[in-house]
């Protein structure tokens, strides 16, 4: 199969899933010259894109019959089969050579069968998840994990340059999403300590921006510290990323794990707790609502402390 040349004004792609990070990275493409086609389910979470001079479809396979490059960011493994390998789905509508790029958060196992299934085709994939949240994709500063052939993952250098900073090459298909399960696990265990430390900084009566200081740049310091805790002391649980997606994605990975014979009872309770996050009523808030459970079981109604402090 031929490599695609990825040039400027000529170069045509296709994104499909224009939600909480989806419309700033399709929109930085559309920034480097690129002509985008774009589909999501609700056409009002597209329009900014639309009013910007992108196109709309009506199908995933509407968008990759107009595209050479075809991204897809969507919720969960099944909405990656539905636009990828569904009836309607981008591969139905892919021309030999067209490129496939999955960035959801997905099953390892989803990503080799995409990558199967269009080189039957003579379609390219690569899974290309990524970290760094709507912070990230806002300010094109993404890590992105890849996975796919080599050859073909850096014939997208440009594109990978225009939404990230962090571009690494892992491996095989399905060797990018793996790489985001260890991000996803990395974070779960990180997000229980950055919210039971702010409940007892709360606790011990200390001014909690204040704390942030001198902890954030030390080495307790984190991404979810730095950019997460000024969130939830202010009480903003808007999403970067989505409890729902968190469960979803350390099920992922509690899978993986026993099929490779790991015990990993550290996982398992971050797992628990956002399910209880979830359960209090706030799948569809940012991860950093882990507080608000957590501060329920320890007596602390987290949205009312600074006045009953």
């Amino acid at each position: 199969m031929s490599l695609p040349q990825i040039v400027p004004g000529k170069t045509r792609v296709g994104w499909i899933g224009t939600g909480v990070m989806g419309s700033s990275m399709c929109g930085h493409l559309m920034n480097a010259g690129y002509s985008a086609t774009v589909y999501s389910r609700t056409q009002q979470k597209a329009q900014t894109l639309i009013d910007r001079g992108a196109r709309w479809a009506a199908t995933p396979r509407a968008v990759a019959e107009n595209s050479d490059v075809v991204f897809s960011i969507v919720g969960f493994p099944a909405d990656v089969r539905e636009v990828l390998l569904g009836e309607q789905g981008a591969l139905s509508g892919a021309k030999p050579g067209v490129v496939l790029v999955d960035m959801t958060t997905s099953q390892p196992s989803l990503a080799v069968e995409i990558y199967d299934t269009a080189k039957q085709k003579g379609v390219h994939s690569v899974d290309a998840p990524v970290s760094g949240g709507d912070i990230g994709a806002r300010n094109a500063a993404l890590s992105i994990m890849l996975g796919g052939d080599q050859a073909v993952v850096e014939s997208l250098q440009p594109l990978w340059e225009a939404m990230g900073k962090t571009i690494v090459y892992q491996g095989l298909a399905g060797s990018g999403q793996h790489t985001k399960m260890v991000n996803q696990t990395l974070i779960a265990g990180g997000m229980i300590g950055v919210c039971e430390a702010l409940l007892y900084g709360y606790k011990a009566g200390l001014d909690l921006p204040t704390v942030l200081k001198s902890v954030a740049s030390g080495a307790a310091g984190s991404w979810s510290l730095s950019n997460l805790g000024p969130r939830i002391i202010d009480n903003n649980f808007d999403p970067g990323f989505f409890v729902e997606h968190i469960i979803k994605d350390l099920g992922i990975v509690l899978k993986e794990s026993r099929r490779m014979g790991l015990f990993m009872p550290g996982l398992a309770l971050a797992e628990q707790l956002y399910q209880g996050v979830k359960a209090q009523g706030h799948g569809r808030d940012g991860t950093q609502s882990l507080i608000l459970a957590l501060g329920k079981m320890a007596g602390v109604n987290w949205r009312q402390r600074m006045s009953t402090h």
